[in-house]
């Protein structure tokens, strides 16, 4: 071979490594790029999906039925081996609960254990820390057999509340509604998480260094309107 074909040959192998190399960096920019995209679809594809979803606390969804509830292994009480006890159970009245039937409109439940003497109320476990109180609201939609979960009510104490106001903005952002420097004696703060279908409300009472935590289905008024109208037709027939 030649000289000047070995010159040749060298440059048009120098040139093809050159457009090689030059090609990497776009094929990664491209793939960058493709994958950043990937990643935003997916981020505003979860949050879609987080504002059409009914919030949960601690996994316990609302809107779920109570066969859904009671039959789930979600108890998120304290101590150990504590059980959903709702109004249709016997051993409600043992806990000072009202006794109802199981065509009732409207059932509330809570967590409880058996002690030594019987039956006894558990306590709910907000951020790591039991709650004072809890309930669990369930009722029948107009034109439904099922009920559903639509309210869960905790009261917790103000160093638990505070700590869960930083949690629950970290998670869903800003409150869309807050009342923070109250000025009227007896005012209380208030923060308010709404998506589309629920709301999730933090409420400081004054004077008791407590707080109340609500996570409410929205429509639940009406849910509960349509209650009291199914009652008082079932009333008016009876009498």
């Amino acid at each position: 071979m030649t000289p000047k074909r070995i010159a040749c040959g060298l440059a048009l192998l120098c040139g093809t490594f050159a457009l090689t190399v030059l090609a990497q960096p776009v094929a990664r920019e491209a793939s960058a790029a493709n994958a950043g995209a990937a990643s935003k679809d997916a981020f505003a594809d979860a949050r879609r999906r987080a504002q059409e979803a009914p919030f949960a606390f601690r996994g316990i969804a609302l809107g779920i039925t109570l066969d859904e509830f009671r039959a789930g292994s979600k108890v998120r009480a304290t101590p150990v081996g504590s059980v959903p006890v709702c109004e249709t159970d016997v051993q409600a009245g043992a806990l000072g609960m009202r006794l109802k039937s199981h065509e009732s409109l409207t059932v509330a439940c809570r967590w409880a254990h058996r002690g030594d003497n019987g039956w006894v109320l558990s306590q709910a476990v907000v951020d790591g820390t039991p709650a004072a109180e809890h309930v669990l609201r369930f009722a029948r939609i107009e034109g439904q057999s099922a009920l559903r979960l639509y309210e869960i009510s905790l009261v917790i104490d103000e160093v638990t509340a505070e700590d869960l106001r930083e949690a629950l903005a970290d998670r869903y952002g800003p409150p869309r509604h807050a009342t923070q420097n109250v000025s009227s004696p007896g005012a209380m703060p208030v923060y308010v998480w709404e998506n589309a279908v629920s709301s999730i409300t933090l409420c400081f009472l004054p004077g008791t260094r407590n707080g109340t935590l609500t996570y409410l289905l929205k429509g639940s008024d009406a849910w509960v309107k349509s209650v009291v109208r199914q009652w008082q037709a079932s009333d008016a027939e009876a009498g």
